[in-house]
């Protein structure tokens, strides 16, 4: 099935028989200095992430194949690469490497390295239209060229009955193949830690609007 992610079904398992199988696990990163209970809702997360996981395999076979954004690299490499990016994630690559999966490499490490160069630079905050508009046109055409080549990676490395398992951040705009059957792996505490960052942005611009009136009067 051919989606967007936000449109994805959850359709039942066991519905599906043979062919190309995709478990999605929407990857999420830890702030710098994380306040509250933040650090509990993503070790919730991660914990019902391979709850999920491990039922899909019960039901319709163990990955084999693993991908995860940022690593350009497989095998051994990906194991060190994966674990100093993202521990958390790292505990569910584990767990599917001791069981004989394999990491596959989705990201071009070129189209990787300069993704996220201009991404840096349309963070700075640039004052000058004219420079902005060169930044976000280059930021675009990268983004559409790593997009393609990771659908192509993906296709390619995901043979006939394998079932792989990507993790990576939600709004990646990626067009899956359409003889793969994807699952969207959705636990509760994602909405509980979507929650928490819109709190977090709606404290920020309130505490903004405050300081701008503040230095007015």
């Amino acid at each position: 099935m051919t989606e967007e992610l936000g449109k994805i079904e959850r359709p039942a398992a066991d519905k599906f028989g043979k062919g190309r199988k995709l478990f999605f696990v929407p990857l999420v990163f830890s702030p710098p200095d994380p306040e509250g209970d933040f650090m509990e809702k993503i070790r919730k997360y991660w914990d019902e992430v391979e709850t999920h996981v491990a039922n899909l395999e019960t039901k319709l076979g163990t990955v084999n194949k693993i991908f995860h954004e940022l690593v350009p690299v497989g095998g051994e490499q990906a194991d060190k690469v994966i674990q100093e990016l993202n521990s958390a994630s790292y505990q569910i690559v584990r767990s599917r490497l001791d069981k004989g999966a394999e990491v596959q490499p989705i990201e071009d490490f070129e189209l990787l390295t300069e993704f996220m160069d201009w991404s840096r630079c349309l963070a700075v905050g640039l004052q000058n239209q004219k420079v902005l508009d060169r930044v976000y046109e280059s930021y675009s055409e990268v983004r559409l060229k790593r997009n393609e080549d990771m659908t192509k990676r993906l296709d390619e490395s995901l043979k006939e009955e394998d079932i792989g398992i990507l993790l990576m951040r939600e709004g990646h705009q990626i067009q899956f193949p359409s003889d793969i059957d994807v699952f969207y792996v959705a636990p509760p505490a994602l909405d509980e830690i979507k929650r928490w960052f819109r709190t977090q942005d709606e404290e920020f611009e309130a505490q903004m609007d405050k300081d701008s009136k503040a230095s007015e009067e």
